[in-house]
């Protein structure tokens, strides 16, 4: 549960612009001249106070209240252009068809796969079953989280 004691405003004010500046690439100043049309006089310090401070919060309770993944996951990459640079989309996808996490790369290897590999378990769990293309970056990556398994448990 977030507080909010002490807070000047009330949470849903506080919810609303914490929410509105992650969500939209808006800067502290764009908020603060939205939220002034809308009502409320809050300084654009004040605004960069509260995402600094409520943002990862919500972001941790979020993940705690993140219904349960499949356990069988679908991990692929694919090459795509970022702001024109080329990039390493990393993917998985549980047997639902729903996102568990993505991540961009600048290389295909072993390593970025670990990464990849190591960034989705923390936030989803142990899968039971991975399936992954041919990929020799994506066969690496998946042995050395099997390693990683079999060394701790």
């Amino acid at each position: 549960m977030i507080r909010f004691k002490g807070s000047h405003y009330p949470k849903h004010i506080i919810l609303y612009a914490v929410y509105f500046y992650v969500r939209y690439t808006v800067s502290y100043r764009d908020l603060e001249e939205i939220l002034t049309e809308r009502g409320m006089q809050i300084d654009h310090a004040t605004l960069n106070r509260w995402v600094v401070k409520y943002a990862p919060l919500i972001a941790a309770e979020a993940q705690k209240r993140k219904s349960a993944t499949g356990r069988s996951w679908r991990m692929d990459e694919t090459y795509i252009k970022v702001k024109g640079r080329w990039a390493y989309l990393y993917r998985a996808v549980d047997k639902g068809g729903n996102t568990l996490d993505f991540m961009l790369s600048e290389r295909r290897d072993g390593s970025a796969a670990t990464a990849f590999f190591t960034r989705t378990i923390q936030s989803n769990g142990w899968p039971d079953k991975v399936v992954i293309d041919k990929s020799g970056a994506n066969l690496a990556g998946l042995e050395n989280m099997n390693m990683l398994l079999i060394l701790s448990g």
